[in-house]
């Protein structure tokens, strides 16, 4: 089994929003996805491209191609450190996981980041996904409590 991580491509949406759905259910909230394939697409690669993702895609024996996984970001300006990475979404398929795929697609948002002389990478993860934490702990990802999330739905 090989695994390659490039950049996604639209042909993959759909794959990528099955991914997405997946891991909607595993953070039980699979109501909150709600954005369209039409949407998901052109902010992906419409003529103002707001998001950018690389796909983990794994080469079996038989020749075919799966995606296993994928990491999307886009970029946000901070006031006190400027242009950094946000990480909105890295997953890796249930029955890939512990095989290196998150390593890959982490190492390579963090290539990524460098070359384009962002001043770190930032995100976010659930308090109770324990896997997750362990797998950033790695990264010596600093945790901040201090923050709350806000929004406004539109």
């Amino acid at each position: 089994m090989k695994i390659t991580i490039r950049p996604a491509l639209k042909a993959d949406c759909n794959s990528m929003m099955q991914l997405i759905n997946e891991l909607a259910l595993f953070e039980k909230a699979p109501q909150e996805v709600t954005v369209s394939m039409e949407h998901f697409e052109d902010a992906g690669f419409g003529p103002r491209p707001v998001w950018w993702a690389f796909v983990a895609v794994v080469k079996r024996p038989d020749e075919t191609e799966e995606i296993v996984g994928f990491a999307l970001y886009y970029i946000r300006y901070s006031t006190w450190k400027g242009s950094r990475m946000y990480l909105e979404d890295i997953l890796v398929t249930e029955n890939m996981r512990g095989k290196g795929i998150g390593k890959l697609l982490m190492d390579k948002l963090i290539q990524v980041a460098r070359e384009k002389q962002f001043t770190g990478i930032t995100w976010q993860v659930l308090d109770w996904n324990s896997a997750a934490i362990d797998f950033y702990k790695k990264y010596n990802a600093r945790f901040d409590a201090e923050w709350v999330n806000c929004s406004i739905e539109l």
